[in-house]
């Protein structure tokens, strides 16, 4: 992540590195005073007093420039390396399968982006500095409690056993309690989203108070898990101030007597009691760090967690284009079945023919013809689609475009040339023009106003206080579920896909409406080879081919006239929908 910035990370470890000599010179420089400037009256210099105050002053000047400048290159290095880790993991999302997130909340997935990476923040831009800072002060204090006396250092390391022992269980204890508190906050941010995409269903059902206490338990076990860190905290950290002050009392009991003793210089105490604090406190911020450490690789191991992530479906290395297309479709021999959901028990049904999504379905779609699929809901229509658009491979058989496997061809240039409308139109917050321009971004407002009018749109536009430039907010809440799937016909339409792929497009739309945009939608099929999937038959009377599905399986296909003259189950079910509409 630090590599692009190799020139600003390098800068920024000299600036720390002289930083850091600096600050720990002092003790050095008040043992010259004390031994050389003040002294006794027959050993007192005022000139290495002066010269030690001026160098005093240098150090802190010194320590001043140096700990500005890495700071700023640090935080610059740092929030840059966040920035392209944010890009990344959006770039990574964007490229996994559909199946991934039909088995992931989205709400997770959203923590890993924010509460993740921010846990990453501190670790970064700040916890960086504190360990390389702290770990060369306190080995530059080590070589200066050496070089002013061997017993002394040597009674301070003795001290210092236990504080170590108190790190390791730290350490060990640590871990996981940090690990479950990333956990639970991304359980928090996960329900979160979920309840506030659907807070009209939790409204309309009186959810409410089930809500808050299901996020009340929730928020109990993220309070649970921080608490454990809290309580960690608690019993490490002043332990380690007891033992530093117990540890400074020894060396002053101690090195005062070798003083008075005259083994040593009093300026050689002052001086190692001075140096102590250069070596406890860096202690104290490497154990402190562990707790920032630890919540920070946490989180980390969530984002790689989710960077190792594998497509299900990626292109081959020798896939090629898919250059301009007629349109033909054809499926030969295919059978699919779900992949299980990743951490879901295996049941004997999994092996089951009867779990197959789609049964051996042989389909062929000349350029330029409309395919209607009917049957009842979960009979496999939808995953006709999905395997069109390469949305999955499938289990066996082939899935050919212009008699091309789609498994040797890149998704993308697959993909730009297909148009789908599903079942909810999806809208995205801006303005009604950018929606329909979505798949065609250079669209004129010409061709916008124009894909409008064909499908129907046009109307309700014109009535929206700002016509095309009304903001129709997150998911387009601001326009009815009719105006929405009108909304999402248009950005089709302006997208001229050659093989557009309508999922139950109309079953938001009323009758009248249905009625209204049957002109829209011929004109929008016109010319494309288009698979139609519709509960209300009255879209697709005029599909060149009609096939019935059941439970995977293609049991009926032929025209609109073809199959009511033979009476089978498309006969029953447009006499249902007859009924229905009648009524």
């Amino acid at each position: 992540m630090l590599g692009p910035y190799k020139l600003r990370s390098a800068l920024a470890l000299v600036a720390l590195l002289l930083g850091t000599a600096a600050s720990i010179a002092p003790p050095l420089l008040a043992k010259l005073a004390i031994d050389k400037g003040i002294g006794s009256s027959h050993h007192r210099d005022s000139t290495v007093l002066v010269l030690a105050a001026v160098a005093f002053l240098g150090a802190a000047v010194l320590v001043w420039v140096m700990t500005y400048a890495q700071t700023y290159l640090v935080g610059w290095v740092g929030q840059r390396a966040l920035a392209d880790l944010r890009i990344r993991i959006f770039a990574h999302l964007q490229s996994l399968s559909i199946g991934f997130y039909e088995s992931r909340p989205a709400g997770v997935l959203i923590s890993r982006m924010t509460n993740d990476v921010e846990a990453l923040d501190e670790l970064v831009t700040d916890s960086v500095v504190t360990l390389f800072q702290s770990g060369l002060t306190l080995l530059g204090t080590v070589v200066i409690l050496l070089l002013l006396d061997v017993k002394l250092a040597l009674l301070t390391f003795v001290a210092l056993l236990p504080m170590a022992a108190g790190s390791v269980w730290f350490r060990i204890a640590s871990t996981s309690a940090f690990r479950r508190t990333r956990e639970t906050i991304g359980a928090i941010t996960g329900y979160l989203q979920e309840s506030l995409s659907g807070v009209r269903v939790v409204r309309s059902f009186g959810q409410e108070p089930r809500h808050e206490a299901q996020f009340a338990a929730l928020n109990r076990d993220n309070r649970e898990a921080n608490m454990t860190t809290v309580r960690l905290n608690a019993a490490y950290f002043p332990v380690v101030e007891l033992l530093s002050g117990l540890a400074i009392a020894a060396i002053v009991l101690y090195g005062g007597d070798q003083a008075i003793s005259g083994h040593i210089t009093a300026g050689t105490v002052v001086a190692f009691v001075a140096a102590l604090a250069n070596l406890f406190e860096p202690i104290q911020q490497l154990s402190q760090l562990y707790a920032t450490y630890q919540s920070g690789m946490a989180a980390l191991e969530k984002i790689f967690g989710l960077l190792d992530e594998r497509p299900d479906l990626e292109d081959r290395p020798d896939a090629t284009p898919l250059g301009r297309i007629a349109g033909e479709i054809a499926f030969q021999d295919v059978t699919f079945a779900y992949p299980r959901r990743r951490g879901a028990p295996a049941t004997a049904e999994d092996s089951q023919a009867a779990e197959l999504a789609l049964d051996h379905v042989d389909l062929h779609v000349p350029p330029g013809q409309t395919l209607a699929l009917v049957g009842a809901t979960g009979a496999g229509k939808s995953t006709i689609a999905k395997l069109v658009a390469r949305f999955y491979d499938p289990t066996s058989g082939h899935v050919l475009v212009d008699g091309r496997d789609l498994r040797d061809v890149t998704s993308a240039s697959l993909r730009s040339q297909m148009g789908i409308v599903p079942q909810e139109a999806f809208l995205f917050s801006g303005t009604v023009a950018e929606n329909i321009a979505f798949g065609r971004p250079g669209a004129e407002q010409a061709q916008i106003r124009e894909a409008a009018r064909a499908v129907g749109a046009e109307e309700f536009i014109a009535e929206l206080e700002q016509g095309y430039d009304t903001e129709i907010g997150e998911r387009g809440v601001q326009l009815s579920s009719g105006q929405r799937q009108l909304v999402a016909f248009a950005r089709a339409l302006v997208a001229d896909p050659r093989i557009l792929i309508l999922d139950e497009a109309t079953s938001s739309v009323d009758l009248h409406t249905e009625h209204r945009i049957e002109e829209g939608l011929r004109r929008l099929l016109a010319g494309r080879t288009a698979i139609v999937i519709a509960h209300r038959l009255s879209t697709i009377r005029n599909a060149g081919s009609i096939v019935v599905v059941e439970h995977g399986r293609v049991v009926e296909r032929g025209t609109h006239a073809e199959l009511m003259a033979a009476g089978g189950s498309y006969a029953r079910m447009h006499r249902d929908w007859t009924d229905e509409a009648a009524a």
